[in-house]
């Protein structure tokens, strides 16, 4: 089936998570303008957390992988992506860099898992390759050096926290991510209080204005809880190759959206970039239902 085979109610709600999560990389700047990146991962983890811990039943997983996913998706993926975007890297291009998770959980897999890279995955890694290749030769106003590292790495920490995910089986992913967000709000407050400082850190969060509050509850309670327990719901109703596609809008909307909100400018170089690594990632989902199409025609 295609994703157009959902039911109406279902593809809005797709629609809507996409909407949400890359419309999001605008709303973390405007946080950005008045918090620490560490204060304010650290913010957002313990929203997501409390109350919804103490509604939600833990999912029965062993603690310490509720530990290294919070650790990895909470701590690695936005403390890393936070201080990347506070200086180094626009929300357009924050948002098309860090797809290259998928890549990344493809290599894990790779090495961890015995899995064996085939062919249209090696040549959808060489466009994603060639895109952030593009970017690298582009750095400036846009995106710094530092910034596409701090944000590759917090891609690959997000890759190591689907492949802990990965292994959680079928539980109920929006108590999985409430329960492993006690970890996340743990370590990135250790974090923020030794290099924001208490006294930064306290200033930080008593000044932050309705609209910094605003922001942080669009990311804990839209992006988080929202966005991934709709998805996880889909992906409990629905096979993938309905469902993950949809992911491909994340990149497209969080660009047009810093470009009408903030201004972000689309340069030729910029397209391209985002050309090659959203061909990588369409050719990574939608080769393999291709190919079995075309064989069942044959």
């Amino acid at each position: 089936m295609s994703p157009a085979a959902l039911p109406l109610s279902h593809l809005s709600l797709a629609l809507a998570a996409v909407l949400v999560w890359g419309s999001n990389f605008v709303v973390i700047q405007f946080a950005l303008a008045e918090l620490p990146p560490l204060t304010m991962a650290a913010l957002r983890f313990t929203m997501a957390a409390l109350p919804a811990a103490l509604l939600l039943p833990r999912p029965a997983v062993p603690w310490g992988q509720l530990a290294a996913y919070g650790l990895f998706v909470g701590a690695g993926q936005f403390g890393l992506l936070y201080t990347a975007m506070a200086h180094d890297i626009s929300p357009g291009m924050a948002s098309l860099v860090i797809q290259t998770q998928v890549f990344f959980t493809l290599l894990l897999a790779v090495a961890f898992a015995g899995e064996r890279v085939q062919r249209f995955q090696a040549a959808a890694l060489a466009l994603a390759a060639g895109g952030i290749g593009v970017i690298l030769t582009h750095t400036g106003g846009s995106v710094t050096p530092m910034g596409l590292a701090l944000t590759l790495a917090a891609a690959f920490s997000w890759a190591c926290g689907n492949l802990v995910g990965k292994r959680a089986g079928r539980v109920n992913m929006l108590a999985y991510t409430v329960w492993s967000s006690l970890f996340a709000a743990a370590a990135l407050w250790v974090m923020a209080l030794w290099h924001d400082g208490p006294a930064r850190a306290l200033h930080a969060v008593q000044a932050a204005s309705p609209l910094a509050w605003a922001a942080m509850g669009w990311q804990a309670y839209a992006n988080t809880l929202f966005g991934y327990g709709i998805w996880s719901w889909l992906l409990s109703r629905h096979e993938a190759s309905q469902v993950v596609p949809f992911a491909l809008g994340v990149p497209v909307v969080g660009m047009l959206t810093a470009s009408v909100v903030v201004a972000e400018p689309l340069p030729g170089w910029k397209l391209a970039a985002a050309g090659l690594v959203l061909a990588g990632l369409a050719l990574n989902v939608f080769w393999p239902a291709l190919r079995r199409r075309l064989r069942e025609g044959a």
